[in-house]
């Protein structure tokens, strides 16, 4: 889509609102179809058609940072998604999986951040300005980073500052300060509260003698010390502020400030097994051969659309599984290999695979407003196929999550999967079970795993490991597949 074009037909009835996107009175987001739109009030309207004049907008759209967008210039106006009356709508460019920022390994967050206080600074230039500053406005396709929210574009208003500070503090300064100076990971701060950390919060989590750390004093002490004096106070204050003359200039060199302080912090994953998982592990070179083999055989054996990759450590199945994949999801619950795959994906250029941290024995939930704001990973587009692979012994053994459950959610996506079982004899999970009291898990059985899977699936085919402690599978959902006997089939 061509982010200069209009339409003059109206599009689809608005059959499913966004409802992620009600907190903006001047803004909504639905959806018709296939088709992403937003419908704008006529303040909205006329915010986007300044927009849409600026240099920002061809530059930014261009390179696709900025979400590809079109006014249908002649469509009526969709009625009742506004409280002030919708005045116009929008056609963007929908992007192929939503994720968010407590999903993210550390790189994501900052280069969303940097993204955020580019446009910002960009937008400046123009007399404009980003009306908030929340992460939710960022989505990645694959490894890059694009601004989907173009309602939060307004004209710059005389004397006041910039409004979207504190939120970008409590989104993404304060997450990264911490991964970066305190090595605390932030993800479960962020799942825990949709807003974010406040100042007072973020103040407590920090020693005293932090504030002599670059970024520390004023963004956290100081801000937290006026919050509590002031907080009460913000139509006062406000009206102070504009009193006082506040400049363009100061707004510039506040995001300009947080900009060199963002783009200075750094982390990187401790050294360890599970970092580089695929190259330290039990597998016999043929195993490791084999294995691939086996995932590109079945993960190729037909175009899928969306895939997982759950489990995927170091991102070496999900790149095989992008060879015959439209998009590629690549999961896992350690955000060290997340992040170096991220990294490996940005400096490709890979806008087909998205790496995301997460536990899928506590994974992310419904949040925000009636649990809708922010939706769970099945809510967000159900997989055609899933890769399971080395992963159900720690579900089942660490995470003492029952095998007929593990694969009932496998069952309940309505996925094709290619899975692996490594059986009790395996180091891996003989290192599992060790500190384990003797006689628990007596379903981790591969007679029990087996009778679940076909229980659940049409098992295509299996396939033992040249060790012998290994054993992958292909099924389809049940009646869409060709079962074979499992107890007549080896190899």
């Amino acid at each position: 889509m061509s982010p200069s074009q209009t339409e003059t037909s109206p599009p689809p009835e608005a059959s499913q609102l966004e409802p992620g996107s009600f907190r903006d009175p001047e803004s909504r987001v639905f959806y018709a179809g296939e088709g992403v739109y937003r419908a704008l009030s006529e303040e909205g309207l006329s915010d986007f058609k300044a927009l849409r004049e600026t240099k920002l907008f061809e530059r930014f759209t261009g390179d696709g940072r900025l979400v590809a967008t079109e006014l249908l210039e002649g469509a009526d106006a969709a009625d009742g998604l506004l409280a002030k009356g919708s005045a116009g709508i929008l056609r963007h460019e929908r992007i192929p999986f939503v994720s968010y920022p407590y999903e993210w390994p550390f790189s994501m967050l900052k280069d969303a951040a940097l993204l955020q206080l580019d446009l910002n600074l960009a937008a400046l230039e123009e007399d404009m300005i980003l009306k908030d500053s929340t992460p939710y406005n960022v989505q990645f396709k694959g490894a890059r980073p694009v601004f989907v929210d173009i309602g939060s574009f307004e004209r710059l208003r005389e004397g006041e500052p910039w409004v979207g500070y504190r939120q970008f503090c409590m989104l993404y300064l304060y997450p990264l300060l911490l991964q970066a100076v305190k090595g605390v990971a932030p993800h479960a701060l962020l799942r825990g509260a949709i807003d974010g950390i406040t100042p007072t919060q973020m103040r407590g989590m920090v020693s005293f003698r932090d504030r002599f750390r670059k970024g520390f004093y004023l963004n956290v002490f100081l801000h937290a010390k006026l919050e509590a004096r002031h907080g009460d106070r913000g139509k006062e204050v406000k009206a102070e502020v504009r009193k006082a003359g506040f400049k363009k200039e100061l707004i510039v060199a506040n995001v300009a400030r947080m900009r060199k302080l963002v783009k200075g912090l750094e982390w990187s994953p401790p050294e360890g097994v599970w970092v580089a998982y695929g190259e330290r592990n039990s597998y016999t070179d043929e195993d490791a051969r084999r294995k691939d083999e086996f995932v590109r055989e079945m993960s190729t054996s037909q175009r899928w659309g969306l895939t997982w990759d759950i489990g995927a450590n170091n991102g070496r199945y999900s790149r095989i599984a992008a060879e015959g994949s439209d998009y590629v999801l690549a999961v896992d619950a350690d955000q060290g290999p997340v992040e170096l795959f991220y990294r490996s994906m940005r400096e490709e250029g890979d806008e087909k695979t998205l790496s995301l941290t997460m536990n899928l024995a506590d994974p992310s939930p419904g949040l925000g407003w009636r649990g809708l704001e922010r939706k769970s990973l099945p809510d967000r587009g159900a997989p055609d196929l899933v890769l399971a692979l080395a992963l159900i012994h720690h579900v089942a053994i660490a995470a003492n999550v029952p095998v007929r459950e593990f694969v009932t959610w496998l069952a309940s996506l309505g996925t094709s999967l290619v899975i692996e079982f490594p059986t009790r004899e395996d180091p891996m999970v003989r290192k599992l079970l060790g500190p384990k009291r003797e006689g628990l898990h007596p379903d981790y059985e591969r007679e029990t795993f087996e009778r679940e899977l076909t229980g659940a699936f049409d098992v295509e085919r299996r396939e033992r490991l040249k060790s012998g402690t290994r054993l992958l599978y292909f099924a389809r959902p049940k009646g869409a597949g060709r079962p074979i006997d499992l107890t007549a089939a080896e190899g």
